[in-house]
């Protein structure tokens, strides 16, 4: 059984598509490099933000269902979501950011020997970067090469998941068991797992905490996480794994760009199993990913409805000159 290789994506829920857009493109410097649907809700759109060519690993995406409430943050939910900068010093030029941007922030601190600055959206989402200037393991991808933050301080992709849990030793036992982690290290009530070739691409951080109330999901909460597998053999295996362990899974779900395995592993926890390819490159030409509606072959034939359902949203940006931003 190989391991899993390592974060795939994170999908949270924002209260607006635009400006979550806005957000990720002009502020943190990511690539839309698909605008399409939730594919169980056609009527919500589900954007995704990758590095420069939609690697595996690099990627957030979110929904925006109509009329959700507020999500409140507390135990029993994955509860942030980091990205990879380069070295210490480019956390330093994203303190200047955000003082810039007005992203509230809690400067640069310090865990499991790596320094972090943790921030939030407009919606109080719950993010981390994190700098791999003392890491090993799973590669970075390559930061959006046109958009606004100098390529030396650019995020490059996923950095841990952090899981908040009242149920440390149930979960623990998942994740080691299961799928196969190993808790690398603790410092007081979190404790880092890691999967694969491990760093900050293919770790979880998990919260034991009992105290909290329970975690409620809406906008400005995680939906759900994801881990790379190869293709859709390993998926197989994974899924008869999930069964032998009695874990309630969905089976073999076709996403057109992945392919995906869900399964509660938890009390709110939902985790995604998903292949590396085929990947976003297929049907958008690399100059303008993300800047049209695009639709799974299985969706074509209800593109006129889709489009009378979701609003239209300008995320046209190759033909913007967008410069390089130096603090």
């Amino acid at each position: 059984m190989n391991e899993l290789k390592g974060l795939h994506h994170i999908t949270a829920i924002t209260s607006s598509a635009e400006k979550i857009y806005a957000f990720f493109t002009y502020i943190l410097g990511l690539r839309l490099v698909k605008k399409t649907v939730n594919q169980d809700d056609i009527q919500t759109y589900h954007l995704y933000f990758t590095d420069d060519v939609g690697s595996p690993g690099t990627d957030m995406t979110f929904f925006d269902f109509p009329g959700i409430p507020k999500g409140v943050h507390g135990t029993n939910e994955i509860s942030k979501t980091s990205f990879r900068v380069p070295t210490d010093a480019a956390l330093e030029y994203w303190v200047k950011r955000f003082d810039k941007y007005e992203v509230k922030h809690k400067g640069i601190q310090e865990q499991f020997g790596k320094k972090t600055l943790s921030f939030v959206d407009f919606d109080d989402q719950q993010y981390q970067l994190i700098s791999d200037e003392q890491n090993e393991g799973v590669v970075a991808g390559t930061p959006w090469q046109k958009g606004p933050v100098p390529l030396e301080f650019a995020i490059t992709g996923l950095g841990p998941i952090f899981v908040r849990t009242a149920y440390f030793d149930y979960l623990k036992e998942v994740l080691e068991k299961v799928f196969l982690m190993k808790e690398a290290v603790q410092e007081g009530s979190f404790h880092l797992f890691e999967m694969g070739e491990g760093g900050n691409g293919a770790q979880v951080i998990v919260e034991f905490n009992n105290i909290l109330p329970q975690a409620r999901q809406g906008f400005g909460t995680v939906h759900h996480a994801a881990f790379r597998v190869e293709d859709r053999e390993e998926l197989e295996q994974w899924q008869e794994r999930l069964s032998s362990f009695k874990l309630p899974n969905s089976g073999f779900v076709e996403r057109y760009y992945f392919g995906s395995l869900y399964s509660n592993v938890a009390p709110q926890i939902l985790f995604e199993l998903a292949t590396d390819g085929p990947g976003f490159m297929g049907d958008e030409p690399y100059e303008t990913l993300g800047e049209k509606l695009s639709l799974p072959p299985f969706f074509e034939s209800n593109r006129e409805k889709i489009e009378q359902l979701v609003r239209p949203i300008d995320t046209v940006r190759s033909n913007l000159e967008i410069k390089k931003e130096y603090l």
